[in-house]
């Protein structure tokens, strides 16, 4: 069913997110000295100033709330607006009640009570506000009231120590994923410490830190493909879309917070569909212009904008989703985006539906763990070594790779579904697809910067994400004109390579 376009915007995500250098040092969250010592470098644990080393464990990076759109899996069609209104609004009190832990960080160092007192207790009782206004609406709607979801309206704030060690998202010494397999399957890749040094203090806003970064050279090779059986769809369908040098930007996400202005909290890049908002309907970008080289391919195609973290001020400092969010930075054109269709390496594919959302990776990643992480990072001429939680350091002369393998199973009736997950799978480890889903064209998303050697870029994110690079995701909106959906299909089962 086609969407329609929502009339009136809502208000939620007004209030500004001022991100300072006050975030790297002092009051802000990641002190100089663990901005060293988490990277292996400089003060190690034991040799940090006794001050730093005793307060250490006590210093608070960011605030972790349970995600509760994965728990919202029966939605009636009637209640999905009203419903994703109020997810909407669930990020936006994240966002606030993280400026107010920044603002207030100091405080809460000395006396924990006022974190409490003044941002999780009332944060609490706003989220629980929301989902009885999302249960109204599904039960108004005919639905079954969701059960559970009081249970995850309590929030913490997570100590800066467990920022590395004790997030969820595995290590990159642990595996990156198997081509077109879900980022969670574990691999052989090793990784170390960089010696490189971290971004200047105060470019970076609200992160990332030293710990984040690894030198691509320290990784062991890690991909492995899913071996072809005869019945393989061997073939691939590219199409060019650009690399957005019309530069098309804004932090809307029409899939996750339809109609919701600045529903992501931070910035996308796009090519193909341009007329991608947070009020386009299906009739609207299926009338909008493409970029795509072929005009009979007007998906949209869309993933949060690379900074470099080099202090210059960029067109939305003082904008909603950019500066105001801890966006800071120069944005980075891509140099290469490469989009490719592969087939199945077990069986034939099907044509996927028009204006089928999926969604890769979890902007969320860094608080809700890998569940859903689909992150893939590397450098030209080492896409062999891919990393998941980490940014590469690259060598001289090479790229910075973003790689994203998109859900390649589909439900056979669904273009979306009440989470925007449910609809769509990743193939198992042998490549086939389970529980009755159909193999569709698997998007292969690859995007290519020339950036400087050493730490000093990030993708946007979630203020409170703190710019980690396992949040890394990819969203697409199947626009494709029938006739070319069917010719990619043909192309995939018989072998050939088409545009």
């Amino acid at each position: 069913m086609a969407r329609t376009a929502r009339r009136k915007r809502s208000t939620v995500a007004n209030r500004a997110i001022a991100a300072t250098a006050a975030l790297l040092l002092g009051g802000g969250g990641l002190i100089a000295a663990n901005f060293y010592a988490s990277a292996g470098e400089g003060w190690s644990k034991d040799k940090q100033p006794p001050a730093q080393a005793e307060n250490a464990a006590q210093q608070m990076s960011t605030i972790d709330c349970p995600e509760v759109a994965n728990s919202i899996t029966d939605v009636p069609e009637a209640a999905r607006a009203a419903v994703d209104q109020e997810l909407a609004g669930i990020d936006s009190q994240i966002t606030e009640a993280y400026q107010q832990f920044a603002d207030q960080k100091a405080q809460i160092e000395q006396d924990p009570a006022v974190a409490d007192n003044a941002i999780l207790n009332p944060l609490k009782d706003k989220r629980l506000e929301s989902f009885g206004k999302i249960s109204a609406a599904i039960t108004g709607a005919g639905g079954q009231q969701p059960q559970g979801l009081d249970a995850l309206a309590p929030c913490t704030l997570r100590a800066q120590a467990q920022d590395p060690a004790a997030s969820p998202a595995p290590s990159s010494a642990e595996s990156a994923p198997a081509e077109g397999q879900d980022a969670g399957a574990q691999n052989n890749g090793q990784a170390s410490p960089s010696a490189s040094a971290p971004p200047a203090a105060g470019q970076g806003g609200n992160g990332p830190d030293a710990s984040d970064f690894v030198s691509i050279k320290s990784v062991r090779p890690n991909v492995v493909k899913p071996r072809k059986l005869r019945q393989a769809s061997r073939g691939s369908f590219i199409t060019s879309c650009g690399v957005n040098k019309n530069k098309k930007y804004n932090s809307d996400n029409v899939i996750v917070a339809p109609g919701v202005s600045n529903g992501a909290h931070h910035m996308h890049d796009y090519v193909g569909n341009q007329g991608n908002n947070a009020f386009a309907s299906d009739d609207a970008l299926a009338a909008a212009a493409t970029s795509c080289r072929n005009q009979g391919d007007k998906s949209t195609y869309y993933w949060p904008v690379l900074r470099l973290q080099n202090g210059q001020a960029e067109f939305d400092v003082n904008a909603d989703g950019g500066g105001k969010e801890g966006n800071a930075g120069k944005i980075q054109t891509p140099n290469e985006v490469t989009l490719k269709f592969a087939g199945n390496p077990t069986s034939k594919v099907v044509a996927m539906p028009r204006f089928l959302r999926i969604i890769t990776g979890d902007a969320k990643a860094f608080v809700n763990g890998n569940a859903n992480a689909n992150a893939s990072w590397s450098c030209t001429g080492f896409e062999n070594r891919q990393l998941k939680d980490k940014y590469p350091i690259c060598p001289r002369g090479s790229k910075v790779v973003r790689t994203f393998n998109f859900q390649s199973c589909w439900d056979g009736q669904n273009t979306d579904s009440a989470n925007h997950r449910t609809h769509v799978a990743f193939a198992d480890a042998n490549g086939r697809c389970q529980n009755g889903f159909k193999a569709i064209p698997q998007l292969q998303q690859r995007i290519v910067y020339r950036v400087p050697p050493g730490p000093g870029f990030a993708v946007d994110s979630f203020p409170e994400q703190l710019h980690k690079p396992v949040t890394d995701h990819g969203d697409f909106i199947n626009v494709f004109d029938t006739r070319i959906m069917n010719k990619m299909v043909s192309c995939l089962n018989a072998g050939t390579t088409c545009r």
